[in-house]
């Protein structure tokens, strides 16, 4: 973001992408070409930009330091060519708490991220507030959990309700943490006008509930099947890795930080609003973590 003439805001984005060139354009959005995975790409973003979101997430696994994200610390670089951002915020993941035991966890519990994924979140987070200690720039983190919207592909459970994938067992389940995405970006945007510096604040709504019953309420809203209820001991022959992984953390977030220091008003405080609003539209799939 940066401010334009007679001081309109100038939106940018970073693209890797040429396909994405037009879609930018017409949102009224001015593409810059770069990618984070090549740095001798980035040289002109230094300076060019006054508030910053960064959205892109940790490479995947395979590199040597397969703990480190390589593609924040080639951003941060490219800026501290010039003078930095008065603000930047970076959208992390709720995954670097770890495993919580279905405690409530505000943003001064200290961070465990148990898998790659949530260690590269957790390097990220680390290099952001190094940045924002020695340039100035008002740095904050927003950690996010499982976002959903039925006007984007993998938006919603409904495709893996037809699926009929397995839930857990009351006994074996988690808590399950949700924002939608037009909340999600309300957040973003609070965070980069209202953010405090080396500030943490979690992006969450309202609900409090395991895996499984949030699945029940989704087949009811949608008029399909429940989904089966699998014991742990015998998930692995019925599940993803990918999918247990996330069956193997439970917490329930505060985001008591998000509405009072942020001030934001939540449009959809419960899944069960979101959801319910969504299904009218008759367009939802199944929901997709970023964590």
């Amino acid at each position: 973001m940066a401010r334009g003439l007679r001081g309109r805001v100038r939106l940018l984005a970073l693209t890797s992408s040429a396909d994405r060139v037009p879609l930018l354009r017409a949102q009224g959005i001015t593409p810059l070409a770069g990618d984070l995975d090549t740095p001798s790409t980035l040289a002109r973003l230094a300076g060019l930009a006054t508030r910053i979101v960064h959205l892109a997430p940790p490479p995947s696994e395979g590199s040597a330091q397969w703990w480190r994200d390589t593609r924040t610390q080639a951003l941060l670089r490219a800026l501290q060519r010039r003078a930095g951002p008065q603000a930047l915020v970076y959208a992390s993941t709720s995954g670097v708490y770890g495993d919580c035991g279905g405690a409530r966890v505000s943003e001064e519990r200290p961070i465990a991220p148990a898998t790659p994924r949530a260690q590269r979140r957790a390097d990220a987070e680390a290099l952001v507030r190094h940045y924002g200690r020695t340039t100035g720039t008002v740095a904050s983190i927003v950690r996010i959990p499982g976002i959903y919207a039925a006007d984007r592909p993998g938006g919603t459970p409904r495709e893996r309700l037809m699926r009929g994938t397995a839930v857990l067992k009351a006994s074996d389940d988690v808590y399950t943490n949700h924002i939608h995405a037009d909340d999600l970006a309300l957040a973003l945007r609070c965070a980069l006008w209202r953010g405090r510096p080396q500030r943490v604040y979690n992006a969450c709504d309202d609900t409090e509930l395991k895996m499984g019953d949030y699945f029940d309420l989704a087949a009811d809203l949608y008029g399909l099947p429940r989904p089966k209820r699998v014991a742990r001991s015998t998930a692995q022959s019925e599940l993803s890795l990918m999918l247990l992984s996330f069956m193997s953390e439970s917490r329930r977030l505060s985001n008591e930080r998000l509405k009072h220091e942020l001030r934001l008003r939540l449009h959809h405080p419960t899944v069960r609003s979101g959801l319910a609003a969504g299904a009218v539209t008759g367009t939802d799939e199944i929901k997709k973590d970023v964590s």
